[in-house]
């Protein structure tokens, strides 16, 4: 038996014995063990070195908000540093070392800091910073001189430098519900899968259940830990329940969208056969529940930092759920009732409770009855001034107290014990609220921020986390949580029966015991009470000053525990009620994020993969795929033997002849509506769009502000203020920040909201003679033919049962339609429009055969699109409205933009018959020894199965003049040189006859 471990209880395994290592001693523990209540039962009681005075630190919590013992952990030569001994679950192998000291956690040199004293208070590295006059280390030259040593000091765990070899993943969830928080409260809110909606169940700890594994309460005649459980499986069974245990919910963004970390394997000697060690989970939710629960703060007193001193709650928790004691002997420190019941629990777990000491003058009849069970000595009216020990908490010294002035009076007593335990009220974790946007209310009785009361279904609270501390209160709020989270209403039941000690959790406002020594309000920065009033004695009276001055808060603690005490105490400065004070805003992560998981996948890469919703279809029926931009798309559907030009060539001339189809799922696509939508689309494009009639596409251009073209696109008027707009793939981003500036900048008074719904549209275009006969053979609900759909035209319909949007467009130079449908659907419609193509020869074609027709038919995408050309360069000058102003206009028509050598779009044929390569240089003299004389440069190439030639577009000076002229490419760097003739961008189908008939 360890040395304190109790005889029975708690939720670990005894029969399953675990070895572990800290700071390469060997140790035991038992399954279910947490580092921390591992080492405890083993009788460690120093787990570190504080931040900046190198002090000896104890466990100070039970859970994720732990700010003094952090640990690293190794696997191999992999470390990975600063993570709370409660949040790490042990296994077999587990080795884990203490942080922040040297040689050893028990004899650190660095801890002669503690002499430093005021040297090293608040801003010690401001003012060190400024640097006094001393000989020739004057101004910055001081800093320069101090800075090694400082930044050598700075920080806690040591990051490591071997290569990560963990895998990770990411994740995609889409819930009607989701639930933050298992306690009573979110067992119960996750019963809105009762209603049949999609929940998903979100918490931390390895166990279901939050405060009832370790209250010690009963629900409905059992043990309230084995309710939970048996709540927790019954949601388990259920296919519309997603269970996620340790997985912390660490940020709360725009849209309901939250971010997760699960620990998948962190737990583990040995990963499973492709598990990833954590996974990444981006939630998308109608609704939220937010069942976080709460944190029990502190009291700010003399030694409150010493190894043994610990909160009233955690001490409970590792009785209750691990079987562990704290200490022998036991004392207590509180101003509320909450205590009373963590010290009964810890004398029927087997320690001796030495000492209650309460601030509050009187006690209840209630607290009385419990506080003769535990047989303490009470001492109502007095509180801890100081501790004593060194590594260990020897003892406590106590002194009566006038809760209304502060003032001690009396001789100090000393108490023999080898823990405190303190309790200084509980504060709800509102972290999650906070960062969606929710401004947190005062409340005075609980002494404590509250969210405010919600104002839509964004989010919903229940049980602690809105200050309804008892378990029965937080089963009420939680069903109601759930029922709302749903729309339901549901049938009246009975609530499960709760039978709990008494109490009230309601504070005395009473955060700081005023007397000699140290005082620490933040454990994990070393930040005491006299820090904070300095920082109000030198100006830094904001919260956000406050925080930045003093550290206060900052790091994986985020305010978990010092925030509250750390207001009070800059509230009694300034003479001001707290709420006047305020509260910093609690910022994203909630706890420490791996970098690694917010990688994924994509470790490695420096841009992310985009794939269209056909990407696997593709991939599984011999698609050649290659990165275009962000997205990977087809090139090629080779057939065996051929090469990329044999493969390109048969799949353009089989779309000339019969019918190709091609997916244009990258397409930009950007919703425009709003009242002003037609004008601002009018300012933006240079070609008008007012008069576009509902039902029809019109294809426009973009200038930027200096008169040079930036995209091109089509445009479709669905309804009178509804447009979709469609831009070209790798300008999509672009465009969009283009339209929000000038719509937030530049015209804030017009009426429009502008949305990317690129992924939301998958699209496929179908192109060529036989087009129309086979998107007649699986269109249901509209007619295809020319009168229903000529060329711009728009339809709604149906394939294969899925609702989609037929527009009439081209880019191939043939008669082609695009249908968009939705992404979730986007293969379902691609497959349905193949198997309706087969009887008409319908082939699947790939980038390189799409641009190939585009060269043919003379069609700019960005290669064209520079940002050094202009509309009249590239021929497209008749899109240039002169009845209306638009964005370049004033700018288009400078000199230097309407010059007559400018360079110009033409068609270039190679007279050799030899491939062309994009970047060669035109020149009108051919000199091999001594390449000069540049006319222009090739812009893109194909050999054109349509003429039977290789030809290509290029940019040339005074390009339309020479049409019909012989010249040369010249291309050193490839070795190619030879004759080309220079002709008309328009190859292929000039007048558009096979487009428009």
């Amino acid at each position: 038996m360890s040395p304190r471990r109790t005889e029975a209880g708690g939720l670990i395994d005894r029969l399953r014995t675990i070895r572990f290592t800290f700071d390469g001693a060997p140790y035991t523990g038992h399954a279910g063990d947490t580092l921390a209540s591992a080492l405890l039962a083993n009788g460690v009681t120093l787990f570190g070195r504080s931040f900046k005075y190198h002090r000896p630190r104890g466990v100070l919590t039970a859970g994720v908000e732990e700010p003094n013992a952090l640990v690293t952990v190794l696997r191999g030569e992999v470390r990975e540093p600063n993570i709370p001994a409660t949040m790490v679950e042990i296994y077999d192998g587990l080795t884990a070392i203490s942080q922040n000291r040297f040689p050893s956690l028990a004899w650190d040199v660095s801890a002669v800091n503690q002499l430093g004293g005021k040297l090293l208070s608040a801003g010690f590295y401001y003012k060190t910073f400024m640097g006094p006059v001393i000989g020739p280390l004057k101004g910055t030259r001081f800093w320069m001189f101090c800075e090694h040593f400082i930044r050598r000091a700075a920080g806690l765990g040591k990051a490591g430098t071997a290569p990560d070899t963990a895998r990770y993943e990411r994740m995609n969830a889409f819930c009607d519900v989701l639930v933050v928080g298992s306690g009573p409260a979110g067992l119960m809110a996750a019963r809105a899968s009762d209603q049949g909606a999609r929940v998903i169940l979100a918490e931390l700890e390895p166990h279901f259940g939050g405060s009832a594994n370790w209250s010690g309460e009963t629900i409905d005649g059992m043990p309230a830990a084995d309710w939970a459980g048996r709540a927790a499986g019954q949601l388990e069974g259920r296919d519309n329940v997603r269970l996620l245990p340790r997985t912390t919910v660490w940020g709360y963004y725009d849209g309901n969208t939250l971010a997760a970390l699960e620990r998948v394997t962190d737990h583990k000697e040995t990963p499973g056969k492709g598990e990833p060690r954590h996974r990444y989970w981006t939630i998308r939710a109608k609704s939220v529940v937010l069942a976080t629960g709460s944190l029990e703060r502190p009291l700010v007193f003399p030694g409150n930092d010493r190894p043994g001193v610990m909160l009233a709650h955690a001490a409970e928790r590792f009785a209750n759920e691990y079987g562990v004691l704290p200490g022998d002997r036991i004392g207590l420190f509180t101003n509320n009732d909450s205590a009373y019941r963590a010290a009964l629990a810890l004398k029927k777990a087997g320690a001796v409770i030495v000492a209650i000491v309460d601030v509050r003058p009187e006690l209840s009849s209630e607290m009385h009855k419990l506080a003769g069970e535990t047989e303490a000595e009470i001492f109502s009216g007095h509180a801890v001034i100081a501790t004593e020990g060194g590594k260990a908490l020897s003892g406590f010294k106590v002194q009566r107290f006038d809760m209304a002035s502060g003032a001690l009076s009396g001789d100090p007593r000393s108490i023999h014990a080898d823990c405190l335990l303190m309790s200084g009220g509980w504060s709800p974790t509102i972290h999650l609220a906070s960062q969606a946007g929710a401004k947190a209310e005062w409340n005075e009785t609980l002494q404590a921020f509250l969210p405010p009361k919600p104002t839509t279904r964004q989010w919903i609270g229940a049980g602690a986390f809105t200050g309804s501390f008892s378990t029965a209160e937080a089963i009420a709020e939680g069903r109601a949580a759930g029922f709302s989270a749903t729309g339901g209403t549901g049938a009246p039941a009975a609530l499960p029966v709760v039978e709990a000690a008494p109490g009230d959790p309601d504070p005395a406002p009473v955060f700081e015991i005023r007397a000699s020594g140290k005082s620490f309000v933040d454990f994990q920065h070393d930040v005491t009470a006299d820090d904070v009033r300095l920082a109000h004695r030198e100006g830094f009276v904001s919260v956000e000053h406050l925080k930045r001055y003093t550290t206060l808060g900052m790091a994986t603690d985020q305010g978990k525990s010092s925030n509250i005490p750390g207001l009070a105490i800059m509230a009694e400065a300034l003479g001001k009620p707290i709420p006047q004070v305020g509260t910093t805003r609690f910022r994203p992560p909630f706890a420490a994020v791996s970098i690694g998981s917010l990688a994924a996948e994509r470790f490695g890469d420096l841009k992310p993969e985009r794939l269209t919703p056909m990407h696997d279809w593709h991939v599984a029926n011999g698609a050649t795929m290659y990165s275009a931009g962000l997205w990977y798309r087809p090139m090629i559907y080779g057939h065996p033997g051929e090469t990329i030009e044999q493969a390109y060539v048969r799949e353009a001339r089989a779309t000339r002849e019969s019918a190709g189809i091609v997916d244009v799922s990258t397409l930009g696509k950007i919703a425009v509506q709003g009242p002003d939508a037609a004008e601002f689309l009018d300012r933006v494009y240079t070609n008008m769009f007012s008069t576009l009639a509902v039902g029809k596409a019109r294809y426009g251009l973009m200038l930027r502000e200096d008169g040079l073209a930036f995209d091109d696109g089509t445009t479709w008027r669905l309804g009178e203020q509804d447009f979709l707009m469609t831009t070209t793939t790798a300008n999509a981003g672009k465009v969009m920040q283009h339209l929000e500036y000038f719509l937030d900048v530049i015209w804030p008074e017009l009426k429009v909201h502008v949305t990317s719904v690129t992924d939301q549209w998958a699209g496929a275009a179908i192109g060529g003679p036989k087009a129309r006969q086979i998107l007649a053979a699986c269109v249901s609900g509209t007619a295809v033919d020319n009168a229903a759909l000529p060329f711009m035209g728009i339809v709604h319909g149906e394939i294969a049962g899925v609702p989609v949007i037929i527009c009439r467009l081209s880019f191939s130079g043939e008669m082609a339609f695009e249908v968009y449908s939705g992404a979730g659907y986007g293969t379902h419609v691609w497959e349905a429009l193949i198997e309706a193509g087969k009887p008409f020869g319908l082939v699947t074609y790939g980038l390189e055969a799409l641009g190939t027709m585009r060269i043919e038919k003379g069609h700019v995408t960005g290669a064209e699109i520079d940002g050094r050309t202009t509309a009249r360069d590239l021929h497209l000058d008749w899109m240039l409205s002169k009845k209306k102003p638009f964005i370049g206009s004033a700018m288009m028509d400078r000199e230097g933009l309407i010059a007559p050598d400018r360079l110009e779009l033409v068609g270039i044929v190679s007279l050799d018959n030899q491939p062309l390569n994009g970047g060669a240089h035109i020149v009108e003299e051919l000199d091999e020894a001594n390449p000069h004389g540049s006319l222009g440069h090739i812009t893109a190439c194909c050999y054109s199965p349509a003429l039977g030639k290789y030809i290509a577009l290029a940019l040339v000076k005074g390009g339309k003049a020479r049409r019909g002229s012989r010249a040369y490419v010249s291309d050193p760097l490839r070795n190619r040189f030879g004759p080309v003739e220079i002709v008309s961008n328009h190859f292929f189908d000039p007048d558009g006859s096979r487009m428009h008939g």
